[in-house]
């Protein structure tokens, strides 16, 4: 049960009258006699609660930053029309920033005539990524004198999963034109080792000599040069580091977050160039895995593996991680592992465990570096400005050894910002595609 605003009020005006002219027992009693009984009244003439149900509908999934509605379905089952004030209880970070605009998003105000039914949309706009699910449908049904009022709560299960934003696909149109570049579909003809032959040409000055087919030439009356594209159904395995470093913020975000970007980008890329995809989130364990499927389904499967996953603050097991890589890659691939370039994860943990990979594998490095730094980096004018500078300046320095510890051991390593990683991850895979390295 609970009391309304206007039960307060009469009560405090009766206490006034009892006051001011009966300041007695029985004035008290006089007065507040006929408030009790109207109080009483109110609630037995409210609709009850426990009797109501409720049913949903609407979006299952949003993507980060967009706005998703959930509907809720209120059927009053009982002889006595409801008047109530009811609440919507989803986390903080699914409904819009702010307590006014949460609070408009999450409670209702409904009249449902006895026996019928109505529907409730409360607008979602999450401000994290992973699986949201409501907590409670709580109903306060007023009676007709709007004095007092019945309470209680339903469970109505759902779940929303929040997607990444993917904000690099602004960049695939671009990376897709390269793709085609060296695939011999445009008018730049790509030849690198490895590659894959496509066809037979013309020869045309400027054309590289040795790709001169001196057998097609002998059969015709021109001279014939060879056509390369790079090789297709190529493997590629994408491992994301969840350990503690991952939880590090760069920004408004995790670095976990611009890796999961990242990743996506090359996924969209790598699919469309005809190459099979893996994907695998490890700390100590395996938090999200999706094996090679058929280009139209590889990247919904790989968005929805990732949306939920969250930075795990323990230290990665570099040996299991290793190790679990080489069982999902047991041919030769190229392992692209998303992780720190932190002096300690590197020198005691990656290092020792590398040459597993790179004795079969291609392995490529990719790290979100912080802009902070760079900032910090150039800051002069007070003792404390100079004083960052050389701390970042210290950090540069570790982060550029860790790296070139890493490629004298075969590895290429992108260490960029959030908003360049992606696009730089894309453009190494490229190069090593065009090079026939993967």
């Amino acid at each position: 049960m609970a009391l309304t605003g206007r039960a307060a009020l009469l009560a405090v005006l009766g206490a006034l009258v009892t006051g001011v002219l009966m300041p007695s027992p029985a004035g008290l009693l006089l007065v507040n006699s006929p408030l009790l009984l109207a109080i009483l009244t109110d609630l037995l003439l409210a609709a009850p609660v426990r009797r109501l149900r409720f049913t949903r509908s609407g979006d299952t999934s949003v993507r980060l930053g967009e706005q998703a509605s959930v509907h809720l379905t209120l059927t009053n089952p009982s002889r006595r029309p409801l008047r109530a004030v009811l609440r919507d209880a989803w986390p903080p970070s699914a409904l819009p920033a702010g307590a006014d605009a949460s609070a408009a998003a999450s409670r209702h105000r409904v009249t449902v005539p006895a026996g019928e039914r109505a529907r409730l949309t409360t607008t979602l706009l999450p401000s994290r990524r992973g699986e949201r699910t409501p907590d409670r449908v709580t109903v306060r049904s007023h009676g007709p004198l709007g004095l007092a009022a019945r309470q209680g709560s339903h469970e109505v299960p759902w779940k929303v999963r929040v997607l990444p934003p993917f904000k690099s696909r602004r960049h695939l149109p671009a990376k897709m034109a390269r793709l085609r570049e060296m695939d011999g579909r445009t008018s730049v003809l790509t030849r690198g080792e490895g590659t894959e032959f496509d066809s037979l040409r013309e020869y045309v000055p400027g054309d590289d000599t040795r790709s001169i087919d001196w057998r097609a030439t002998a059969r015709h009356s021109s001279v014939a040069v060879r056509t390369w594209r790079p090789e297709r159904d190529r493997r590629i395995l994408l491992v994301l580091d969840t350990g503690r470093t991952s939880a590090g913020r760069v920004g408004d975000a995790p670095r976990l977050d611009a890796a999961i970007d990242a990743a996506l980008l090359l996924t969209a890329l790598a699919g469309r160039a005809g190459d099979q995809v893996g994907v695998l989130a490890y700390d100590r364990r395996i938090r999200a895995s999706v094996q090679s499927r058929a280009a139209g389904d590889l990247l919904p499967a790989v968005v929805s593996a990732l949306a939920p996953l969250e930075p795990a603050l323990v230290e990665t097991d570099a040996r299991g991680l290793a190790a679990t890589a080489l069982r999902s890659a047991p041919r030769r691939s190229l392992i692209v592992l998303l992780t720190s370039l932190d002096v300690a994860p590197i020198e005691e943990g990656l290092l020792p465990v590398l040459h597993q990979l790179t004795h079969r594998h291609t392995v490529l490095v990719a790290a979100v570096a912080d802009p902070r730094v760079q900032e910090m980096s150039t800051g002069r004018g007070t003792v404390e400005a100079v004083y960052e500078a050389a701390a970042a300046a210290r950090t540069q320095a570790e982060r550029a050894r860790s790296a070139d510890r890493l490629r004298r051991h075969g590895v290429t390593v992108v260490d960029a910002t959030p908003d360049e990683l992606a696009p730089a991850l894309a453009d190494a895979y490229l190069s090593l595609k065009a090079a026939g390295r993967l």
